[in-house]
């Protein structure tokens, strides 16, 4: 399992394997489980600073067939995290992870749930 690393920099993959990470924000830690690639988000994820989560995402959506998002930290999001969601969905197959009480009730209301794959916890999502 690779190990991650807190940094200013936005979130890359280094030579020695690890993964580089922006402190605070909407994005946590990044890591391969299995076969699957894990995001966790955290906080508030709106628009205005959704940028480094929505960067990591794509990236990965891009090199893993398997990408579980973590919004078990999650406390608040907007439509646009929503827009993410289903953007992301569109490019492999993404997996929500463990939604926390604000993120279940935008899927809820917005009918998402039946679109997107959600799993109780993340060790379901990378099984």
């Amino acid at each position: 399992m690779r190990t991650v690393a807190r940094t200013g920099s936005m979130g890359r993959m280094t030579d020695e394997g690890v993964v580089r990470q922006p402190a605070g924000g909407p994005l946590g830690g990044q890591y391969a489980a299995g076969e699957a690639w894990v995001v966790a988000a955290q906080g508030e994820v709106d628009l205005q600073n959704m940028a480094p989560l929505a960067d990591a995402l794509t990236e990965a959506a891009g090199h893993h067939a398997v990408l579980v998002l973590d919004t078990s930290a999650v406390t608040f999001a907007d439509s646009s995290f929503l827009n993410l969601l289903l953007r992301i969905h569109r490019l492999t197959d993404l997996r929500i992870a463990a939604p926390a009480a604000g993120v279940r009730r935008l899927l809820d209301l917005t009918g998402a749930e039946h679109v997107l794959n959600l799993f109780g916890t993340v060790a379901d999502a990378t099984a």
